[in-house]
């Protein structure tokens, strides 16, 4: 196999014509190139709103190589004469703007296209990408993994989109604050099989390769659709609460890992009735052999490594369903909300299975390991290490000292509030903040002040 494509965020990608500044008939004004996120202000573009990705991509294992076709339809929000996409690499043959040929550039991973005409405020466009190459990943911003986007390694491949890495392989506007439904379709030789986030609606044998049709109808953030490629061996049933469950394992160790995930149909159902009805039509895990340490919660089929496939680890990523993925982070700091939600839901479910009792000590170590990490503020990470282990542990401690200073029945009602109150949309650090006073009665400035932006770690309530 031949080296795969490694695209940096910094360097120059390509530079394919001229610029534009205008639409080709000289009206308008371009949208802006980011979407304003405060740490990655390169992420996502201003002007249009996705309503719908359709995504087909055929991809060959025998030569790594790509073809795709990415249409996306979206509404603008100004009068726009270029609008931006975020999409690194690949050779693009063909953008066309509603079926007219449009001019494009790109630097670094900003595509620029310029339609043929202006496009007026809340008009539905559609944009289609054409495009081939070697696939691989690109740099990633946040400190967890070098890379991001699309991996391989041997036969199998793999999405760690988070933050910026779908556009690896797919054109899109790339920040969680503009979601949008999927048609997600993947041809490739047999004998691998394809898993994808959303519903598997339909599989088309053409002898010596599959096609294989997924649909989102739920809003998606670009960073949680992913697919992957493998031979697998695919686990089905139904959960107690109706939700469709399917699992996509390596055949070996199938049964020790089926065995593991027999969790999932409880954990459905407690964090069901605990926060609120399972926001998406279907779920599931898939286990990667050649991932290592980190799993993913890419919407409705959450992604595992072999060596990290604890109950702990599984409950994390089901609950990230609710918080994180129907409930999306308004900006990349506010990402403890999801990782210290997660967390502190995997903690729940230990006092569910354990009893009470369990809570406290199993909280007191996690209170002991903030200190000795001398854990900075879960709600101003470091731009560099955004994943560090703050918005995760004293993220979730957050949590856990927010329920004992306004009493248990208070703090799950402000859950199950901030859950229903922005669920398939997004939600910011203030958002919660508002909640939880709302909820409780209580003024809570101080009390988030030192949790979540004092370096200081605070003393336990």
């Amino acid at each position: 196999m031949g080296k795969r494509m490694v695209v940096p965020s910094l360097i120059v990608l390509a530079l394919l014509t001229t610029t534009p500044i205008s639409a080709q008939d000289g009206l308008g004004t371009p949208g802006a190139p980011g979407i304003g996120d405060p740490y990655y202000p390169h992420l996502g573009n201003g002007g249009y709103d996705v309503l719908h990705y359709t995504i087909d991509l055929e991809m060959n294992m025998l030569d790594d190589t790509l073809n795709a076709v990415t249409t996306i339809e979206a509404e603008a929000t100004q009068t726009l004469s270029a609008f931006n996409l975020d999409f690194a690499g690949y050779e693009i043959s063909t953008i066309t703007v509603n079926d007219v040929s449009a001019n494009f550039a790109r630097i670094e991973s900003e595509l620029t296209v310029t339609p043929s005409q202006t496009i007026e405020p809340g008009a539905v466009f559609t944009v289609m990408v054409a495009y081939n190459g070697r696939p691989g990943p690109i740099a990633n911003p946040v400190g967890l993994v070098e890379l991001s986007g699309w991996a391989r390694s041997g036969n199998w491949v793999w999405i760690l989109n988070g933050p910026d890495g779908a556009a690896s392989w797919y054109p899109n506007n790339n920040h969680p604050t503009d979601k949008a439904t999927y048609s997600l379709t993947v041809t490739t030789e047999k004998p691998f099989i394809v898993a994808a986030t959303g519903i598997l609606t339909e599989e088309v044998d053409h002898g010596d390769s599959r096609t294989y049709y997924f649909e989102m109808a739920d809003p998606m953030a670009t960073y949680l659709a992913a697919i992957y490629i493998g031979e697998f061996e695919i686990e089905v049933k139904t959960s107690a609460i109706g939700i469709p469950i399917r699992n996509y394992f390596p055949r070996v160790p199938f049964k020790t890992l089926s065995k593991a995930f027999e969790v999932q149909d409880e954990m459905l159902t407690f964090f069901s009735e605990l926060i609120g009805p399972y926001p998406f039509d279907i779920y599931g895990a898939i286990v990667t052999p050649r991932l290592e340490r980190v799993a993913m919660e890419n919407q409705t089929l959450s992604l595992f490594p072999v060596d990290n496939s604890s109950e702990r680890t599984i409950a994390h990523e089901l609950a990230h369903q609710w918080f994180g993925n129907s409930v999306s982070p308004a900006a990349w700091r506010d990402v403890w909300l999801k990782e210290g939600l997660a967390t502190y839901c995997a903690v729940l479910w230990k006092e569910h299975t354990d009893g009470v009792e369990a809570t406290q000590p199993y909280m007191d170590g996690m209170y002991g390991y903030i200190l000795e990490e001398r854990m900075g503020p879960p709600a101003s990470p470091p731009t560099d290490n955004l994943m560090n282990a703050s918005i995760y542990i004293r993220g979730a401690w957050t949590l856990h000292a927010l329920r004992l200073t306004v009493g248990d029945e208070a703090f799950f009602e402000i859950l199950r509030t901030y859950y229903d109150r922005f669920k398939y949309a997004s939600a910011s650090t203030e958002d919660f903040i508002g909640v939880a006073e709302a909820v409780s009665g209580q003024s809570l400035d101080d009390f988030f002040q030192a949790w979540l932006y004092n370096t200081t770690v605070p003393e336990k309530p």
